[in-house]
């Protein structure tokens, strides 16, 4: 074997753009394993972990690691890693002419802009953020990691200059039929939704899209404004936005378990569009009964919710552990509720791979599938429930790594359940990917309530 490692300074690509071209070098049957991203502390130590010796990095720099059987095999993957970089548009690559704006209120003007998607490592997201508040533009956060108390100057400024801030950590949004971050392809329609939860809203849109109902907006306002600290800042801008807006028939509010006083502060306001709320808690509704809320308030019938039955299995006799792998927080909140879910070493545990302490330095799970791959190998019993979410911006062939894993588990005695959330509009065809991992011997739900019930029956023998 022969490695190829460079650092390159001052080289900057976007973390889903190079772990794509990681997979692609990957995939090529002479190398034996690539690394190419940001030289994080992360990121070098994996590739120091892999066997090669990397220099001294840091996050401005782009670190190239591949391992091939020979010199003339590196050459060609080398060769192909400037071909996929080329496709990429590296920043500082434009000419004078074709510069682009350097900061958020020139692009502002320049492109008479109206919203602005911030995506940047947490600890600079704040700068760019309010940059695009003091222009005038509402925001879009797509970055975790950021402290409260800067989540909560920016939707103070915000309110005064009369935009909103959507997030932080603020997964999905669909504004005037155009989708940010992770987006389903959804049609118009008369719901329009608030949500402090990303991949509830794309669940509850998902399922009202497989209805025939579309939707008008979805505002994403972060998972913690409903919180005491934020309380509600920008859910009651964005109610009172959608609230004013001739398209919106109905509103769906839908966040994880609020303090009080933000739950008070949504409750209490004078609107005359009808409110169906998802609070995500004990002995609440879950997002299907949510979606289904909805339906019989606009007068549509609730259909039966698609799913896949796995194939026949021997029998299981006696309790068995229920592992849920998730990509999606409130997802994974709603189905360990639904399940009974304890710590680590009980009966039941889920995991929320999209959480702050496994993103930092790292894609979203619902882009990289790495630690949930790793952690379904790990099991050898039992019952995996693990959600699927499609769209721009997810993985664009999920069952191309899950199905064999899945294949493999089932092998090995694991039942697996999946909850796959996606809208037939979704590039990666939602029908095709249920059909892949149902062969590959995997239960497929659309509703993730149903999926985790029947994970839960299974574990219960």
């Amino acid at each position: 074997m022969t490695d190829l490692v460079e650092v390159r300074p001052g080289v900057y690509h976007d973390s889903v753009t190079l772990m794509q071209v990681s997979q692609a070098l990957t995939a090529r049957p002479e190398v034996a394993v690539a690394v190419v991203a940001m030289g994080t502390d992360l990121n070098a130590g994996l590739a120091r972990d892999l066997g090669f010796e990397v220099p001294p990095t840091t996050p401005g720099d782009l670190l190239v690691a591949i391992r091939a059987a020979s010199a003339a095999d590196l050459g060609e993957a080398a060769a192909e890693l400037e071909r996929q970089l080329a496709t990429t548009g590296t920043a500082g690559g434009a000419t004078r002419e074709e510069a682009p704006p350097r900061t958020v209120r020139s692009a502002a003007r320049s492109w008479e802009a109206t919203v602005a998607l911030v995506s940047v490592p947490g600890e600079h997201a704040f700068a760019e953020a309010l940059d695009a508040v003091e222009a005038g533009l509402s925001v879009m956060i797509f970055s975790d990691n950021v402290p409260v108390e800067q989540e909560i100057l920016l939707k103070d400024r915000a309110r005064a200059r009369g935009v909103l801030v959507m997030g932080p950590d603020c997964g999905t949004a669909v504004v005037g039929g155009a989708g940010l971050g992770f987006a389903n392809v959804l049609r118009p329609g008369p719901v329009g939704v608030v949500a402090a939860s990303g991949t509830g809203a794309q669940q509850v849109t998902c399922l009202l899209d497989i209805a025939g109902v579309g939707v008008s907006h979805v505002l994403g306002v972060g998972g913690r404004d409903l919180s005491a600290e934020v309380g509600g800042r920008s859910a009651v801008q964005a109610l009172r936005a959608l609230d004013e807006d001739p398209a919106t028939e109905l509103i769906v509010l839908i966040s994880k378990p609020p303090a009080p006083e933000a739950a008070r502060a949504v409750r209490d306001l004078d609107l005359a569009t009808p409110v169906v709320a998802a609070l995500l808690g004990p002995g609440q509704d879950d997002l299907t009964a949510v979606a289904e809320k909805a339906l019989r308030a606009l007068g549509r019938d609730v259909p039966e919710w698609p799913s896949w039955p796995a194939g026949d299995a021997p029998a299981r006799e006696g309790r068995r552990p229920l592992r849920g792998l998730y990509s999606g927080g409130t997802l994974c909140a709603e189905a360990a509720l639904i399940a009974g879910a304890v710590e680590p070493g009980g009966e039941a545990w889920f995991v929320d791979y999209g959480d702050d302490a496994y993103t930092r330095g790292r894609a979203h799970p619902m882009i990289d599938p790495s630690l949930r791959r790793e952690a379904l190998r790990g099991v050898d019993s039992g019952v995996v429930l693990l959600d699927v979410v499609l769209g721009h911006g997810a993985d664009p062939d999920p069952s191309s790594w899950l199905a064999p894993e899945v294949r493999d588990a089932t092998a090995r005695g694991v039942d697996v359940v999946v909850a796959l959330v996606g809208a037939d509009g979704d590039p990666q065809g939602p029908r095709t990917q249920a059909a892949r991992l149902n062969e590959a011997g995997a239960a497929v739900f659309t509703s993730n309530a149903a999926a985790a019930r029947h994970a839960r029956r299974l574990a219960d023998g």
